[in-house]
């Protein structure tokens, strides 16, 4: 999942000295002035999520073919300029808050009742993170973040959903809808930020905290893509960090690469590589697998787990399926589940609407590519967007000139991570 504002809830008198609701001061820097952010701005996301399903146009599978004749296997695209058409219209610190699409599996992880609950309420939670961050099976590149871009928005999840997994009631199939609480006071509240803190190499950092069951993610992710022929590999180099602070708990965890596969005809997305789920305090491991389709036959989407308790290297879960699709779940018990992430409900994000938002952030910073776009003016989405990367150039030079290194809002760097100025395990 390749970090978040500060929050200091208060209670504000108006100028006749009643109270008026909670607010969020948005911190720039831990010692500079606030904005100011009112959390009733918030309301719930209404774009439209689906991409047009299209393939790729003959006119633009020439423009692809010209751009693939001057590159080389294995060569780093990062500095390479793709076409506009390829575009996803929303940022790639966007496509990172999709991670919380399901809060709700997310919330349930610290209500486990042992160690070995709650290491398999997370794996079955990052097993589910990924299909929503996919706008329909057609592969588009979201938007490349400009250094300093910011992307907000919450969950509210009610909390009679919130509860360990393995006991909770499967939704009904062909269940997807929207959840929401109609009474603030009987639902959790999840805050995420994310930032772009480097241009070169690209790192996106976002932080995701609930303060009523004092857990928070932690993530810094550096996209590293190359080209492989007919497909573009996408590395996710980094980590992220789950705390659960009521237990003491600190889960770390790795991103899958993705590939965008079959670029001349009809792009598609599939997930694939190792990756790891740690926690030193208990002992407990996990490793998940994303299968790429073997080239002759084979399934797609393919993803296998398997959670162990080191100390006794003792295998206590194990999980496969697809990871878009039905995932199974066996238990050292005996016992067996089945989770279908089509029917999983999804906690749409509340985020403030544009004119509410600063010049930075992800939807007012690309609104215009956006717009052109959505009327299909390719040529004119691509000077929108040509006009933005190369005010980012532009300010890049005076910084070099000047001696002067970037300074982001949100985030610290720690070694050769990134860290929150003010997360929640400081906090308390």
């Amino acid at each position: 999942m390749a970090y978040f504002w500060r929050i200091r809830h208060s209670h504000q008198k108006d100028a006749s000295g009643g109270e008026i609701s909670p607010v969020q001061y948005v911190g720039r820097t831990p010692n500079s002035g606030s904005e100011l952010v009112l959390s009733e701005d918030e309301k719930s996301d209404n774009e439209d999520k689906e991409e047009t399903e299209l393939g790729v146009m003959e006119d633009q599978r020439s423009v692809i073919l010209h751009l693939i004749s001057q590159l080389k296997l294995g060569m780093d695209l990062t500095k390479v300029v793709l076409p506009t058409f390829i575009l996803e219209k929303r940022s790639l610190l966007e496509m990172y808050a999709d991670f919380m699409a399901h809060p709700d599996l997310l919330l349930a992880i610290t209500a486990g009742a042992t160690p070995e609950e709650r290491v398999i309420c997370f794996v079955e939670y990052y097993l589910t993170a990924f299909h929503e961050g996919r706008k329909g099976a057609l592969a588009k590149k979201p938007y490349n973040p400009i250094i300093g871009e910011t992307f907000h928005c919450s969950w509210e999840v009610p909390k009679d959903r919130v509860k360990p997994k393995r006991t909770a009631p499967r939704s009904p199939a062909g269940c997807h809808e929207h959840p929401m609480a109609d009474d603030p006071s009987k639902s959790y509240k999840l805050r995420f930020v994310a930032e772009q803190v480097s241009h070169h190499p690209p790192i996106s950092c976002f932080y995701c905290e609930c303060k009523e069951k004092r857990l928070c993610v932690s993530t810094h992710v550096w996209t590293k893509s190359k080209f492989m022929g007919m497909s573009v590999g996408v590395s996710m180099i980094g980590e992220g960090v789950l705390r659960l602070l009521e237990h003491g708990e600190e889960y770390v965890f790795t991103l899958p690469s993705a590939y965008a596969r079959s670029i001349l005809t009809i792009p598609w997305v599939e997930l694939g590589g190792k990756v790891s789920i740690n926690c030193a305090k208990t002992g407990y491991s996990a490793t998940v697998i994303f299968h790429t389709k073997p080239f002759y036959g084979g399934k797609v989407h393919r993803v296998t787990a398997e959670v162990k308790h080191n100390p006794t290297n003792t295998i206590v879960c194990k999980a496969h399926g697809e990871w878009n699709g039905t995932l199974e779940f066996t238990y050292s018990n005996g016992e067996t589940k089945v989770i279908d992430t089509t029917t999983l409900p999804v906690y749409p994000k509340k985020i403030r609407p544009l004119e509410k938002q600063g010049p930075m952030e992800s939807r007012n910073l690309w609104r215009e590519v956006t717009r052109y776009l959505r009327l299909g003016d390719i040529d004119a989405a691509t000077e929108q967007k040509r006009h933005l990367e190369e005010k980012q150039r532009v300010e890049e030079r005076k910084r070099e000139n000047l001696r002067t290194p970037w300074k982001p809002k949100y985030f610290i760097q720690e070694g050769d991570g990134w860290v929150y100025f003010n997360p929640l395990w400081k906090a308390h």
